[in-house]
């Protein structure tokens, strides 16, 4: 979904709407008349980091990604990226909901579950540092940010390692129960490049730092939910609508792990936007929450 700036509005309930950005009509036209084969989305997996703060309500990660970039330059949006093959590995140790449970929350088989949470943990410390893992069920690491845990991330931003054998390296126990499972998007049939990403919400762990670590960022930032919806509306912050969305949905909890915890009520239906021609001839993207 290419949004180029600006808010989308919600003119009923739960569906929401956005101007297609200029340039899409033609291929728009094309999907329309069936003269464009929609591609099979790929996995992938995006958590949204909220840190507590004294006075106010939690802050958010976002990630500027790099305009170089071929999906979503220069956009805002939380850490995250593809399904590595080997991130569906079942020789790892894990916490929390087991992957059946999660393959009921998302509608999928086991591996497929677990896939997603693992790609969810690995490119949050791939892209921001941050490791939902400890050395047991009950404890998470407190700091990753010596030249022994640099060189692990980049071993599995290289795919020198897998999550598995990362893990398996240190001892350490995967937390899945430190995620919270929140939406599931679906870029719409009509783009070249197709996503299945689930979303998942955290808090960040105690003693832990976020860094900035990417490649793939132009800069990285802690703010308020409602600063970064007001900086898109105002054109100053690009993003995407599953981004803005979600931006709106954990503005206003009191605490990052009160958002956690609500998310285990939340359906995981997938959300995927389709198109309409509007009255002023325009076309809108439309979809439900």
């Amino acid at each position: 979904m290419s949004q180029q700036g600006g808010d989308y509005i919600a003119p009923t309930g739960s569906r929401l709407s956005a101007k297609v950005p200029e340039g899409w009509e033609a291929q728009i036209a094309a999907y329309e008349r069936g003269e464009f084969s929609p591609v099979p989305p790929k996995h992938a997996a995006t958590v949204v980091l909220l840190r507590d703060c004294a006075d106010t309500p939690p802050d958010v990660y976002l990630l500027k990604r790099a305009a170089s970039m071929s999906f979503a330059g220069g956009f805002y949006a939380f850490p995250g990226g593809r399904v590595d093959p080997r991130d569906a590995d079942a020789d790892i140790a894990w916490a929390g909901p087991s992957a059946a449970q999660w393959a009921r929350r998302f509608g999928s088989d086991e591996a497929e579950a677990r896939a997603l949470l693992c790609a969810a943990v690995r490119e949050t410390f791939e892209e921001s540092g941050v490791l939902f893992a400890g050395a047991d069920e009950h404890s998470v690491v407190a700091d990753t940010t010596d030249e022994g845990w640099e060189a692990d991330r980049r071993a599995l931003v290289s795919r020198e390692t897998s999550l598995a054998g990362f893990l398996a390296k240190r001892s350490l126990v995967l937390r899945t129960d430190l995620l919270g499972g929140w939406s599931r998007w679906i870029t719409p049939e009509f783009e070249p490049r197709r996503y299945d990403t689930a979303f998942f919400v955290a808090a960040l762990p105690a003693g832990q730092r976020t860094r900035d670590v990417s490649g793939e960022t132009e800069s990285t930032i802690w703010m308020q939910p409602r600063q970064a919806i007001d900086d898109h509306i105002a054109g100053r912050a690009l993003m995407l609508p599953p981004t803005v969305t979600t931006l709106r949905e954990v503005h206003g909890f009191g605490t990052a792990q009160e958002a956690v915890a609500s998310a285990a009520d939340r359906p995981l239906k997938p959300i995927m936007a389709t198109v309409r021609k509007h009255d002023d001839g325009n076309w809108h993207l439309e979809w439900e929450l």
